[in-house]
C-alpha cells in the first residue's frame, strides 16, 4: 500500500447482514495479518453499529491468535449498551472459526466538561526530518538486508522518527522514542475513518520502544514480538493527513514482555489521543511458541 486510499479500502468492511461484517487482509511485511489492520477493522465495524452522532472514546482489545493473509476475516459486532450518552460494542475477529481478536469500544455524545492536557515534548519538527524510505535510500547498503526491506516497503503512512538509531549498530538507550506521522495523500472528511487510520498507525512504534535498553541482545531479527493487547482513548479532533507526533515510552519489560505507552499530539500541540499497549518480546533462543 503506497497510498492512504488503499489502506481505506481495506478498511472499509463489508456488510453480510446485521453486526456482521467481512474483511481482507494486507501484508506489511510480516508473515501474519499486521496487529493495526485488524484493531482498526473492528472498530470501523464497531462504528457502523453506532448513530452517527456518538464517536469513540476509548478501546480495549486482546489479540488472541495470529492472523491468517490469505483467508477473509470475519467481525462479529455485539450491542452491549445504548444509553443516554455512551454506546458500547464488542467485536470478535473470526477466522477457521476461531476468535483471533477481541476488541470493545466506547463512543459517547458530544459533551461540556473540564479541559486539560499535557504539554508536547519540544522536538524537532517534521520538515527537519527524514522517512524511513529516505533513511533506506541513504544508508541502503550499509544495513542488513531485512532492515533495508522493512525500511524500503511501501506504506499508507509515512513515518519520520526523531532520534536515529542505527539498526545495524544498536546501542543501549533509554526507552523513549518520537515519531511523526502522516497519511500519504488527502483523507475524507469523515472524522471516523481519521480515528480508524490512527488506530491502524498506532501499532507502529510500540514494542520496539521496549528494546532500546537491550541494545545488540534485543536487534532486530533476534527477538520475537507480538502485540497482547491494545488500548487507546481519543481525547480531540484530529486529521491523519496533517502531522501528528507519537511520543512513546517504555516503563518495563519483564518476564518476556514489554509495556509501551504513547501520547499523540498535532503540530499545534494538542493532545488527541494516548495508547497503551503490553507485547511479547522473548529472546529467539528460548521462543516457545
Amino acid at each position: 500500500m503506497k497510498h492512504i486510499n488503499e489502506l481505506l479500502s481495506l478498511l472499509e468492511l463489508e456488510q453480510l447482514e446485521d453486526n456482521l461484517f467481512r474483511g481482507h487482509s494486507k501484508s506489511v511485511g510480516n508473515s501474519t495479518v499486521f496487529g493495526g489492520q485488524v484493531l482498526a477493522q473492528s472498530l470501523y465495524a464497531a462504528m457502523k453499529t453506532v448513530p452517527a452522532d456518538r464517536q469513540v472514546h476509548s478501546l480495549h482489545s486482546y489479540f488472541i491468535l495470529p492472523g491468517d493473509l490469505e483467508i477473509p476475516i470475519v467481525f462479529q459486532v455485539e450491542r452491549i449498551r445504548d444509553g443516554g450518552s455512551f454506546t458500547t460494542r464488542r467485536v470478535k475477529a473470526i477466522q477457521k472459526g476461531e476468535p483471533i481478536f477481541f476488541m470493545s469500544a466506547s463512543f459517547q455524545l458530544e459533551q461540556e466538561g473540564f479541559d486539560h492536557q499535557i504539554t508536547m515534548p519540544n522536538v524537532s519538527p517534521p520538515d527537519w526530518l527524514v522517512s524511513w524510505e529516505d533513511l533506506a535510500q541513504k544508508f541502503g547498503d550499509m544495513l542488513p538486508e531485512n532492515i533495508r526491506k522493512f525500511l524500503n516497503l511501501e506504506r499508507p503512512i509515512e513515518f519520520r522518527p526523531v532520534e536515529l538509531v542505527n539498526p545495524a549498530l544498536p546501542t543501549k538507550s533509554q526507552p523513549f522514542r518520537h515519531i511523526w506521522m502522516k497519511a500519504k495523500g488527502e483523507m475524507p472528511s469523515d472524522p471516523q475513518m481519521h480515528q480508524c487510520v490512527l488506530a491502524y498507525s498506532s501499532d507502529y512504534n510500540l514494542l520496539t520502544t521496549a528494546l532500546l535498553p537491550h541494545g545488540a541482545e534485543a536487534s532486530f531479527g533476534n527477538v520475537k514480538i507480538a502485540s497482547l493487547d491494545h488500548a487507546m482513548w481519543f481525547h480531540r479532533p484530529f486529521r491523519m493527513d496533517e502531522w501528528l507526533l507519537y511520543a512513546i515510552d517504555s516503563p518495563s519489560a519483564s518476564n518476556a514482555r514489554g509495556f509501551t505507552r504513547g501520547n499523540i499530539f498535532t503540530q499545534d500541540g494538542h493532545l488527541v489521543a494516548s495508547v497503551v499497549q503490553e507485547g511479547l518480546i522473548r529472546p529467539k533462543m528460548v521462543d516457545r511458541g
